[in-house]
Order: C-alpha cells, then structure tokens, then sequence
C-alpha cells in the first residue's frame, strides 16, 4: 500500500512539473509572436529604420536635384559653361544635361525630383513623430517609389548604353532611390497596403537589405560590362 501511495505521489509531482513547465513558456512564446508583429506598423506606422532611411533619401535626392538643376540653368545660359562634376569623359553631367534624355517628359528631369523628394522627406519627418498614415497614403507613395524606380532603371540604361557615361549627382538618386523602392515595398506588405501571399511578405521583409545590396551589385555588373573600355580613362 505504502509502494502505491508514493508511486501516486511521485505521478501527481511529475504532472505537476509539467503543467508548470506548460505555463512558464506559453508566455514566452506570445511574447515571440507579439515582438513578430508591430502594431504600430500594421497601423501605418513604420520603425525607425525605415523612418530615418525615408530622410535621407528626401534630403540626398533634393540635393542632387537642387544641383542638376543649377547646372541646368547655367548651360541654358551659357552652353560653353563646364559643370563642376565634370571629371573626365566617363564621369560628368556636362552630357547628360545636353542630351534629349534629361527631359524624358518635355520638362527637365530635375524637376521632377525637386518635386518628389520633398515628399519623401515629409514622410520620414512624419514617421519620425510616430505618424500611422492611412493605407491610401502608403499606395500612393508604393506608387511614387514604383514609378521612381522605373524611371531611374530606364536613365541607368540610357547612360550605360546610349550616353555612355555616368553623372554623379544622377548616382546619388540611385544610391538612395533603390533601397527606397525596396524598403517601402516591405512596409507596404507589412501594413496590408500591398496585398501579398504569406510567404512573399515572410521572405521579402526580413531580407530587404538583401534584396538592396544585389541589386546595387547588379547595376555595378552591369555599369562595369556596358561601359567597358570606357573605363580605361578613369584608371
């Protein structure tokens, strides 16, 4: 009787043990799933991350517009004027401004960007203050970092194939516009703006500085390949 009371007991304490271990990692495991899902983000908010990367962009791109266009405007006035940027045959905004590309839409394209970035820098500033921006919002601006790229990927064509240099103020906008587009894509996905499967939005998120660094590394192979000989000037 005694070797079946302490085998009951012994049974009850191992269950005992069990119930508790149950209910010392179910918290642990909601706490993993609530950190999975910000809801500040879900909300139109966004972090940090993607706040301080929208000002940056705004801030650089304005920049380099704001220079294009005075460079612009000088060799309207003055076609034997020689922009600063102007290092060699290779490296120059002298060709660009003179060729039928830098006003793709009949205007110059600088306008365009003295246009779009300050809204880029108004959005970072917003997230910055912990903003959530209705869905709408975050369409139009997916639809803005979409056109965006498209026309930055059609300029890298025309300069590594038809112009056959490379301005770098226009490489400023490519350095800031591509992990841009990336990254609003993602928050786009996380919001529910851009409507995805599961499986995209679980691989495109967590991967986005992946996803910028090939791309950076496909326009270098592609810079690198197009311009070929060209490149002898530079070393």
């Amino acid at each position: 009787m005694s070797t079946q009371n302490s085998a009951e007991r012994s049974a009850d304490d191992e269950q005992d043990q069990h119930d508790s271990s149950v209910e010392d990692e179910s918290p642990m495991e909601d706490g993993q799933a609530a950190e999975a899902v910000d809801p500040h983000v879900a909300a139109g908010g966004s972090g940090r991350e993607y706040a301080v990367l929208a000002v940056i962009t705004g801030v650089l791109g304005l920049l380099a517009a704001i220079e294009l266009m005075l460079d612009y405007l000088r060799i309207t006035a003055d076609p034997n004027y020689v922009p600063a940027c102007d290092l060699n045959p290779l490296i120059g905004c002298g060709m660009f401004l003179g060729s039928w590309q830098s006003s793709a839409f009949g205007i110059p394209n600088t306008i365009i960007g003295m246009a779009a970035f300050p809204v880029v820098l108004a959005t970072g500033m917003m997230l910055l203050g912990r903003a959530r921006l209705p869905r709408w919002y975050w369409r139009g601006l997916l639809a803005g970092a979409t056109f965006g790229i498209g026309f930055v990927t059609w300029l890298q064509y025309q300069a590594i194939t038809q112009i056959g240099a490379l301005c770098p103020y226009c490489l400023v906008v490519w350095l800031v516009v591509i992990p841009f587009f990336v990254h609003t894509v993602a928050r786009s996905m996380q919001n529910g703006a851009l409507p995805v499967p599961d499986g995209v939005r679980d691989f495109v998120v967590p991967n986005r500085w992946l996803l910028t660094v090939i791309w950076y590394l496909a326009v270098i192979a592609a810079a690198a390949f197009g311009l070929g000989e060209a490149w002898l000037v530079v070393f």
